[in-house]
């Protein structure tokens, strides 16, 4: 997560017409202080039950957990791209995703200022 934070404003267009939602297993409490503490620009929710993550076939059953899936949700409200594990470590990995978010949202023109 805090390879989004610390790439965030190229990645994401500093958020222009892009929510960038962290969902997990994890308490609410618990990621409420992570997020503060680290000081991220994103929201979180969790799934404690792993519902949603089983529903995007990201919940890992045995192990109580999600897989580190990323989806990107179009305007329309369908899965515009998605990876399964994303490859946190990998450069190329958020070259990819952000020309995805480019394609959706492309970045402000000196016009739009």
């Amino acid at each position: 997560m805090e390879a989004y934070r610390d790439q965030y404003a190229t990645l994401f267009n500093n958020g222009r017409k892009v929510v960038v939602v962290g969902i997990s297993v994890d308490a609410d409490t618990v990621q409420a202080n992570w997020a503060r503490d680290s000081e991220f620009p994103i929201v979180f929710a969790s799934d404690v039950d792993g519902k949603v993550g089983a529903l995007y076939g990201a919940y890992d059953e045995k192990n109580k957990m999600d897989n580190r899936s990323l989806y990107v949700i179009g305007p329309d409200g369908k899965i515009a791209y998605k990876t399964q594990p994303f490859r946190v470590l990998a450069a190329d990995a958020y070259t990819e995703l952000g020309e995805v978010i480019d394609k959706l949202s492309p970045p402000p023109t000196p016009s739009d200022k």
